[in-house]
């Protein structure tokens, strides 16, 4: 029988109408999977299904979610990020990232913030050397980077951080992927941080991720959070990093799922 599937206008374009007539005929899509979005499973003969493809430079994956989730529609992805999350890859927190133009280590710790009342999904960057402005070997400038990229410094977590126009989080397969900028001279969006290998995150972190679709991210300089056990303690370095004038941050939305 006909699943009951999304595809969007976007998702036809990319793998043609012959492909797309025999998704919505139920020649080629499975009748349960797990939700790309919420990894719980789903049903396309009894519950509405988007499609989503993910595209690299050379790789394109196609996978389902909930309707209720996402909605149907394509997401780039960078080529090794793709093919990790089709290898279901877990692990790693830490990861390569241009800073100011040049490559620094950056650790990433994700969870969840109480702020004004509400839960808040949140990412921790913190690098583990000191970020010199590009073409020097001055002091310190992560944060006076940032802020220059429109992060704003945070004081005290009494409030949420504004959104940061152009940027966004790369939640893909369930996973964490990237963290993206804009691109230069008006181009597409490309990694600021980009995971090795993409990361876990709680369930509870991914529900709020997509019930919100919105992400905050938190920078501080290197020695000025370190890696917390627990979300309570994380919460507690944060404190002390906005209270010292060391936290700039800003919120985002989530690109994909």
């Amino acid at each position: 029988m006909p699943r009951m599937l999304d595809v969007s206008e976007d998702v036809r374009a990319e793998i043609g109408d012959e492909e797309a007539d025999r998704l919505l005929a139920g020649e080629n899509s499975p009748g349960s999977y797990d939700c790309t979005s919420c990894r719980t499973p789903g049903d396309s003969e009894q519950e509405r299904t988007s499609t989503v493809l993910f595209v690299g430079e050379e790789t394109a994956v196609l996978a389902f979610a909930h309707a209720s989730c996402i909605p149907s529609q394509v997401v780039q992805v960078a080529e090794d990020q793709l093919q990790g999350a089709v290898r279901s890859i877990t692990g790693s927190d830490g990861a390569q990232a241009p800073a100011g133009g040049e490559q620094a280590v950056l650790g990433v710790t994700s969870g969840l913030v109480l702020i004004e009342g509400d839960l808040h999904p949140a990412l921790v960057v913190e690098p583990t050397a000191p970020i010199a402005r590009p073409g020097t070997t001055g002091p310190d400038q992560f944060l006076q980077l940032l802020v220059e990229q429109g992060f704003q410094a945070v004081a005290d977590l009494a409030s949420v951080p504004p959104a940061l126009p152009g940027w966004s989080v790369l939640l893909a397969m369930g996973q964490l992927h990237a963290v993206l900028q804009p691109g230069a001279n008006g181009g597409g969006q490309v990694a600021w941080w980009q995971a090795h290998q993409p990361l876990q995150v709680t369930d509870g972190w991914r529900a709020e991720a997509n019930k919100s679709n919105t992400v905050l991210v938190f920078a501080a300089p290197v020695g000025s959070i370190g890696q917390q056990p627990r979300e309570d303690l994380l919460r507690d370095a944060l404190d002390r990093a906005a209270a010292a004038g060391r936290l700039v941050a800003a919120a985002m939305p989530l690109a994909g799922t």
